[in-house]
């Protein structure tokens, strides 16, 4: 039988079979671009979890744009996805709940998306700010400058609260000049570093938290006159892999994002093999660590 469909060149009609099974074997998966290590490690470490489980991964990136990301949920639907990872832009709600009632396993990550009636796996973001803006603070630094994500966006927010928090918590002041909040683009890295760096009393530390900024902002502190870290101490949010090589070595706050996407691997496989009564960890959020290394040290 084997042998003879083989001669024949036979092909199984994926489409018949998911009539009978209810199974499609396809996950999707929504994420903003692949070109930061976070949203890169989720894609390589779900496309693994799903080659391993006998699924395909079909990755669509939208650039945060919630119209785009609506249209890829549409066919995650019209064609009977099995499930869907959204790491996307927060957006999208109505989509995200009707995809869950009509029995498709979704998880959410990376942005909170409000009334999702969705599992989640987010970033700690507060704590990954606090925690660096602490570490910055132990070494003796008082006059603090940041560098972060849109106030409109959980990142952003959120990432704002944690360096409010902390600096509040040491009785400093949250200075206006010192704090920029704006797009996830190296652009605006580059000016914002370039502003900081050119005030007539600079910061003597700096957080990044916007993470694409930081790929605008690293180059013009090291072309700038201003040591690293004699002069200016510097930490990063969320770990690069460019941050390592980088001269010296950037301090940074590891988000984890293998865990994340191990995290939202764990929430979708219980919603695939488990009934519809099995009660289902709701929000799970991951805890940063503080990676030390050449870009932090005590102010001059």
């Amino acid at each position: 039988m084997e042998a003879a469909a083989a001669n024949l060149q036979y092909e199984p009609n994926r489409t018949a079979s998911a009539l009978r099974t209810r199974r499609t074997g396809l996950i999707g998966l929504v994420v903003n671009t692949l070109r930061t290590a976070t949203f890169h490690t989720i894609a390589e470490t779900l496309q693994c979890w799903a080659a391993q489980h006998d699924y395909q991964l079909l990755v669509c990136t939208t650039g945060g744009d919630p119209a785009r990301e609506a249209s890829f949920l549409q066919t995650v639907r019209q064609h009977h996805f099995d499930g869907v990872v959204i790491a996307g832009s927060g957006a999208n709600t109505d989509l995200v709940n009707a995809l869950v009632q009509a029995g498709h396993a979704v998880v959410t990550m990376n942005r909170e998306v409000p009334g999702s009636s969705a599992p989640s796996v987010m970033s700690a973001y507060e704590t990954a700010a606090r925690m660096a803006t602490e570490h910055l603070l132990d070494l003796g630094h008082t006059r603090i400058a940041a560098i972060e994500g849109p106030p409109e966006v959980t990142s952003g927010r959120l990432h704002h609260a944690g360096f409010l928090a902390a600096m509040t918590a040491a009785g400093l002041p949250v200075l206006d000049e010192l704090v920029w909040r704006g797009p996830f683009t190296p652009d605006f890295g580059r000016s914002a570093a370039g502003e900081l760096v050119g005030l007539p009393e600079p910061p003597t530390a700096l957080l990044v938290t916007n993470h694409e900024a930081s790929f605008g902002a690293l180059p013009v502190i090291g072309d700038g006159e201003l040591r690293v870290p004699d002069q200016l101490s510097v930490i990063c949010t969320e770990d690069e892999p460019f941050y390592a090589w980088w001269s010296p070595p950037v301090t940074t706050v590891d988000n984890r994002a293998a865990l994340l996407a191990t995290g939202a691997a764990e929430l979708l496989l219980a919603q695939l093999t488990g009934g519809p009564d099995q009660p289902l960890q709701r929000a799970e959020v991951v805890a940063p660590v503080l990676v030390e290394r050449g870009t932090t040290a005590p102010p001059p």
